[in-house]
């Protein structure tokens, strides 16, 4: 059996090589970061998205997404409108420059994950790696038994 902590750390590496490539793209062509056209992308594909479901989608704290937001919104992306359904909250939703941002990032991350995938492993390993990934979350998601 592999090393499975061998395994861990070069998953970990693999993540960051990945995220920095797709970053310098992004930085480079839009002045944006992965992670914020992680918050676009659940803003845009999420009716009535409130910071809870981007923390939820996201996986991390309600604060971490309300802090995530308000980097999104300080660059002209989002603006905040009030929840109908709930008068405490607001719901963010991208402006025009935003979803027109969002529209021509996600197709450079998109065209730039091809490429960093495409070179090391075909269409078959890709669909294969995502399913295991997916595996992997969930089962890093159960409670220890």
């Amino acid at each position: 059996m592999a090393d499975l902590r061998q395994l861990l750390g070069d998953l970990g590496r693999a993540h960051v090589q990945l995220d920095a490539a797709v970053n310098l793209r992004l930085r480079g062509e839009f002045g944006l970061q992965l992670v914020l056209l992680e918050v676009m992308t659940v803003m845009a594909e999420t009716e009535s998205c409130r910071v809870q479901d981007l923390a939820a989608r996201l996986g991390m704290s309600n604060g971490g997404a309300s802090k995530l937001v308000d980097r999104v919104e300080a660059a002209g992306h989002y603006r905040r409108l009030p929840n109908p359904q709930d008068r405490r909250s607001c719901v963010p939703v991208l402006t025009i420059t935003g979803r027109q941002t969002f529209e021509r990032a996600s197709q450079a991350a998109d065209e730039e994950l091809e490429r960093l995938f495409g070179a090391c492993l075909s269409a078959a390993q890709t669909t294969n790696l995502a399913a295991t990934l997916r595996d992997l979350l969930t089962a890093g998601s159960r409670p220890p038994t």
